[in-house]
C-alpha cells in the first residue's frame, strides 16, 4: 500500500509506545484526554453531552450503510494488458483495489471487490467468462494483504480460486491463461527483484497447484503470454530481452533468449502478441516491430520506425489485421493481415496520454487505455472518444458543490475536474498548470478556489472554468480551504503553519486579506467555521486543536469557552465529536479526513489503510462501532458527503481513484 506523499503529511513512527493510550474523562472539567504520539490532547465536552457522558459506553454503528455506486478512473499509467471487452457487453479493467465491469451503453457498473491492495495485472480465460487478477502485497495487512491471484466469474462475481497466497513476494505484474488447451494453466510473474515466473494448474483444489517456478530475469518484465497455438510455450519480454520458454512434461521450464543478431537491440521489448499464423510479434522502445519465426527464437523480420518512440500495445484483430499503439507519439497505426500498412493512422489527443493498451471492443470498435488513465472507444477511421477519464497523479483535493449533485477534484497532475454524480460524468476538465493540494466551492457554487503546492491559490468560474484571479500566501502547499457559512470570508490553511483569512466580496470575485492566524507549531491539516461566521477551529500535524477569532486572526486561548459553539462543519479530525474515529492503536496520522452529514446524523472518515468508515454522529465515544468499506489501495486523502447526503465521494492518494458511494 502506498505511503503518503510528502506533499501533505509526513509519515510518523508506528512505534507502539507512541500509539494512542486509553482515553480519560475528567468529571470535574468535563474533558476527554486522548493521547496522540505520546502527547495529550484535551477536548471539552459540549454541555448537552457532558452530564450523561460515560467514556466506557460503546457507541453503535449507524443503521445506514454505504454501497459502492461508481468508480471513476483507470490504471494505465504503469499497468498493461488490463482492458478487455466481455461477452456480457461490459469492459473489464481495474483501478486501485477494484475491478470494474462497465457497460457503456447501459451506463451501468459492477465491481469485483475481493482484493485488498493495488491490482497490477488482469487476464481473461479463453472462455471469456473467467477473469484472473493479481495484486500487490500490503505493508499494512500482513494476514490478508499478501500478493496473490484471484480467479473469478465475470457474470456472478463469484471467486473460484485464490492462488499463491504464500508464494509471491511483491506483486503479480504479468498474468496469462494458457490458450491452446482451453485455459487450464496460468503463468504469473512476481515483480520482485529476480522476477520469478511460475506456472499454475489453477483448477486443482481451492488454491491451485504450482507446477513450477524459476527465476526469470533481474531486469523488468512487462509481459508474459502463453502462445495461442502451442500448449507449452510462453513468451516473456521486458528490458533488453525477449525469452521463449518451454514447459516440458515433467513440469520444468526451459528458456531460450531471443536472438537479435547484429540488428539494433532495443533497450526494451515493450509488448508481445501473436499473429494468426503462429508467429510472435513484438514492439520495442525504438518504435520497431519484430516478427519471430514460429517455434524459434530467431528474428524473422524487423520493421523499423513504425512509431516515434516506444510501441506499448499490439492488437491482432479477428480478421488477422494488426493495430499498434504508440506510447510517445499517441498514434494508432493499422496493418493488414500481411503486415502491410493500410495507410490508416489515428492520432490520439495529447492530453489523453500515450496508448497503453488496445483491445477489440463491440463490433468493429476498439478500446484504448492510455498512460494518463483514460479509456477511449472508437476506430482508426472515425477517431476515438473518451468514455473513462480520471486523474493521473496523486489526488488530494475534493469539494462537493453546495447545492447540486456535483463535486470538484484536483491533484498533482495539475488538473481540475468538475464531476456530475448522477450521470457519472466529467462536466469539464482543466489543466491549471500547477500541482494542486486543495479545492473548495464558494457558498453559492459560482466560484471554485484551488490551493497549490507552491503557496499559490487560484479562483475559477465554475461554469466557464475561466481563471478569475490568483493570490499567493507563503511558498508551501495550501492544504485546506474553507468558506464561512455566509460566504463572506475564506480561510486557507498552509503547510507553513499559518491560516490565511480573506474577506470575500463582489460575489466571490474579490478577496481582501484580513490577516493570518499564527500559533500552530506544525502544518495546518483541517479548518472548520462556526455558525457565527467569525470563529474558526483548526488541527495541525502535531495534533493540536486551536480556536481563532477570524476577524482579528487572534487565537482564543480558553478552549473551555468553545465547548458549546455550533460548528458549521466537522472536518477537523481532533474534536470531542470525533474522538471515536481514532482506533485504539492509532498513531495520530492514521485518519486523514472526516466529514459530517448535513443532517448531522452521520460522519465518514478516510484513513491510511485504504478504508472509508461510516459512523453515527456525534462520534464522542472512544469505542465507537462503524461500517468499514474497501476499494482504495492507498491512503484515502479526502471523503465528503454530497449536497443532499444521499452520496459520499472519496479520493485515493497514489491510487488516483475517485469512488462514489450511495447512502442507504
Amino acid at each position: 500500500m502506498s505511503n503518503k506523499s510528502d506533499g501533505r503529511r509526513h509519515k510518523v513512527s508506528r512505534d507502539p509506545k507512541l500509539r494512542m493510550k486509553e482515553a480519560i474523562f475528567n468529571e470535574d472539567d468535563k474533558t476527554v484526554k486522548i493521547f496522540m504520539k505520546g502527547r495529550p490532547v484535551i477536548l471539552h465536552a459540549p454541555t448537552d453531552l457532558a452530564d450523561s457522558y460515560e467514556i466506557t459506553k460503546v457507541s453503535t454503528a449507524p443503521m445506514q450503510r454505504l454501497k459502492l455506486d461508481w468508480v471513476y478512473g483507470y490504471r494505465g499509467r504503469d499497468c498493461r494488458s488490463n482492458l478487455y471487452f466481455l461477452p456480457t457487453g461490459e469492459m473489464v479493467y481495474f483501478v486501485a483495489a477494484v475491478v470494474v465491469l462497465y457497460n457503456v451503453e447501459e451506463q451501468n457498473q459492477r465491481h469485483y471487490l475481493e482484493h485488498t491492495d493495488d491490482i497490477k495485472s488482469l487476464a481473461i480465460h479463453p472462455n471469456k467468462m473467467l477473469v484472473a487478477t493479481g495484486q500487490s502485497c500490503s505493508s499494512n495487512d500482513k494476514l490478508n494483504g499478501r500478493a496473490h491471484i484471484r480467479v473469478w466469474n465475470s457474470v456472478s462475481l463469484h471467486t473460484q480460486a485464490v492462488i499463491g497466497m504464500n508464494d509471491f513476494e511483491l506483486a503479480i505484474c504479468c498474468l496469462s491463461f494458457s490458450r491452446a488447451d482451453g485455459g487450464s494453466l496460468l503463468v504469473a510473474v512476481d515483480d520482485a527483484p529476480d522476477h520469478s515466473i511460475s506456472v499454475w494448474d489453477w483448477q486443482k483444489g481451492e488454491n491451485g497447484y504450482k507446477i513450477t517456478e524459476t527465476k526469470c530475469s533481474v531486469d523488468t518484465i512487462v509481459a508474459a503470454e502463453f502462445h495461442p497455438l502451442e500448449r507449452n510455450t510462453i513468451v516473456t519480454c521486458g528490458k533488453s530481452h525477449i525469452a521463449f520458454w518451454s514447459l516440458d512434461a515433467g513440469g520444468m521450464l526451459y528458456k531460450r533468449m531471443g536472438i537479435f543478431e547484429t540488428r539494433d537491440k532495443p533497450k526494451y521489448v515493450t509488448c508481445v502478441a501473436f499473429l494468426q499464423t503462429g508467429e510472435t510479434i513484438t514492439g520495442d522502445s525504438n518504435g520497431s516491430l519484430a516478427i519471430w519465426g514460429r517455434g524459434t527464437n530467431t528474428l524473422w523480420k524487423l520493421m523499423k520506425n513504425v512509431h516515434d518512440g516506444g510501441i506499448f500495445s499490439i492488437c491482432v484483430l479477428k480478421d488477422g489485421s494488426v493495430i499498434t499503439g504508440g506510447g510517445k507519439d499517441s498514434k494508432i497505426i493499422q496493418f493488414d493481415h500481411n503486415l502491410s500498412r493500410t495507410g490508416v493512422v489515428s492520432q490520439i489527443a495529447h492530453h489523453y496520454g500515450g496508448v497503453r493498451v488496445i483491445s477489440e471492443g463491440r463490433g468493429s470498435q476498439l478500446l484504448l487505455g492510455t498512460t494518463r488513465n483514460c479509456i477511449l472507444n472508437g476506430n482508426p477511421e472515425m477517431g476515438f472518444q473518451p468514455i473513462v477519464l480520471g486523474h493521473s497523479d496523486d489526488l488530494w483535493g475534493l469539494a462537493p458543490h453546495p447545492s447540486i449533485p456535483q463535486f470538484a477534484t484536483v491533484g498533482f497532475d495539475r488538473v481540475l475536474q468538475l464531476w456530475e454524480s448522477m450521470s457519472h460524468s466529467i462536466l469539464w476538465s482543466k489543466d491549471i498548470g500547477e500541482q494542486a493540494q486543495s479545492v473548495a466551492f464558494s457558498q453559492d457554487g459560482a466560484v471554485i478556489l484551488v490551493g497549490c503546492v507552491n503557496g499559490k491559490w487560484m479562483i475559477f468560474d465554475s461554469q466557464t472554468r475561466e481563471l478569475l484571479g490568483h493570490h499567493t500566501d507563503g511558498n508551501e502547499p495550501i492544504q485546506v480551504i474553507s468558506f464561512s457559512p455566509d460566504g463572506s470570508m475564506v480561510a486557507l490553511g498552509s503547510r507553513d503553519n499559518y491560516i490565511y483569512v480573506y474577506q470575500v466580496s463582489d460575489d466571490g470575485m474579490k478577496y481582501s486579506r484580513v490577516g493570518k492566524c499564527s500559533g500552530h507549531s506544525s502544518f495546518i491539516t483541517h479548518v472548520d467555521w462556526a455558525e457565527d461566521n467569525q470563529t474558526l477551529r483548526s488541527n495541525s500535524g502535531d495534533y493540536e486543536l486551536l480556536f481563532w477569532n477570524a476577524g482579528t486572526c487572534r487565537q482564543i486561548p480558553q478552549a473551555s469557552l468553545m465547548r458549546d459553539v455550533e460548528w458549521s462543519s466537522n472536518t477537523c479530525t481532533l474534536t470531542f465529536t470525533t474522538v471515536g474515529i481514532w482506533p485504539e492503536n492509532a498513531d495520530g496520522s492514521d485518519v486523514n479526513f472526516c466529514d459530517r452529514s448535513h443532517d448531522r446524523k452521520l460522519l465518514v472518515s478516510a484513513d491510511d489503510f485504504g478504508k472509508v468508515k461510516l459512523f453515527s454522529y456525534p462520534v464522542c465515544q472512544p469505542k465507537s462501532l462503524c461500517h468499514t468499506y474497501s476499494g482504495h489501495s492507498s491512503h484515502v486523502t479526502a471523503v465528503s458527503f454530497l449536497q443532499d447526503d444521499s452520496r459520499v465521494v472519496s479520493t485515493g492518494g497514489r491510487d488516483t481513484a475517485v469512488l462514489q458511494w450511495t447512502v442507504s
